[in-house]
């Protein structure tokens, strides 16, 4: 009898042995690549100030860094009320420095999630709870909304639960919706219904969580489809051209190209619940050639818990953003 406790004693210790080495190799890749190296403490917040859960960030043309954060707020999934957020959820930070030097957005919104910055320095923020798109200029001054406040639904005047927004050169926009619905809509620079496109599912055209969106170069929409753990591809008027999806991009929950015309993508993870979870950048070419890839799951300096958002700055730094336990954003230099 003993003999055989002890058989099952060494057995077990290597099936152990093999599942920590092969998380490891799974989910802590080695950096490989071109390097980014992380600005350590870079963003520099006055005593008493604390960032949230950072669910979006952008540059601005003269490099200040736009922090979308959800504050005191925590969302874990949870079903949202419209009760507001009292603390400011806009901070700018100087992008040298990472010194706070502007701050707005008390008591506007519910759940922060997407920020992006179009070429005239405005700013487009979607809240999954109010389920509606805003555009801001850079001040806060409101420029337009879009959607109806605490109200859901697929039409062509409601979302439900945005996620993200992109701006095309000619001042049409798309946006990603979202955790309610799946799909895309466009509109034009004036906020005009023009077009939507996707349902739930896994075909072509189809979405599970269509989570961040970005345009090429040549104004081809690019969809994280995060539940599908993949990235679809379509012209501007929503027709299918093609995917990206394979295990060495693994589940984008953000996307945005640099003036390059090269595509980051945050690989967020699984969101698993027995081993140590993925989270890391990439930088993918116009051929999808990894041209970059680093980081890994954890809270030290240069890990990312849960990484939601990622900008790219003017001289190729790259700001990323984490929500759940993360609550921060590192600065990294190429």
């Amino acid at each position: 009898m003993k003999f055989y406790s002890r058989i099952f004693i060494v057995l077990l210790i290597i099936i152990l042995g093999f599942g920590i080495f092969w998380g490891y190799k799974k989910y802590s890749p080695p950096p490989t690549g071109e390097t980014y190296s992380l600005f350590p403490n870079w963003a520099q917040l006055p005593e008493g100030i604390t960032i949230g859960q950072v669910s979006g960030v952008g540059v601005a043309s003269n490099g200040d860094v736009f922090v979308f954060h959800r504050a005191e707020r925590i969302w874990a999934g949870e079903e949202l009320t419209l009760d507001l957020i009292p603390s400011p959820t806009i901070f700018v930070l100087d992008n040298e420095t990472g010194n706070l030097i502007q701050w707005w957005g008390a008591d506007m919104f519910v759940m922060p999630h997407g920020l992006t910055i179009d070429k005239d320095d405005n700013l487009w923020l979607t809240d999954v709870g109010l389920h509606q798109v805003f555009k801001f200029d850079r001040d806060g001054n409101l420029l337009m909304t879009l959607g109806e406040r605490g109200v859901s639904g697929n039409d062509k005047s409601h979302f439900n639960m945005p996620t993200d927004v992109a701006v095309a050169s000619d001042g049409s926009f798309y946006v990603s919706d979202g955790y309610g619905n799946s799909r895309v809509v466009k509109f034009s620079p004036d906020g005009t219904y023009i077009i939507s496109w996707g349902s739930f599912g896994t075909r072509s055209g189809q979405f599970n969580t269509p989570h961040s969106i970005a345009l090429d170069s040549q104004g081809n929409v690019y969809v994280a489809d995060r539940g599908n753990a993949r990235i679809q591809i379509f012209n501007e008027n929503g027709e299918y051209l093609s995917e990206i999806k394979n295990e060495s991009i693994g589940r984008p929950w953000a996307i945005r190209f640099d003036d390059e015309g090269n595509l980051f993508v945050v690989d967020g993870g699984d969101q698993n619940q027995f081993f140590p979870d993925r989270s890391r950048i990439l930088k993918l070419d116009l051929n999808v050639n990894i041209l970059s890839s680093f980081g890994s799951y954890g809270n030290k300096a240069g890990q990312f818990i849960w990484p939601h958002t990622v900008a790219i700055g003017n001289n190729g730094e790259l700001f990323v953003g984490e929500v759940a336990t993360g609550r921060r954003i590192q600065k990294f230099m190429p």
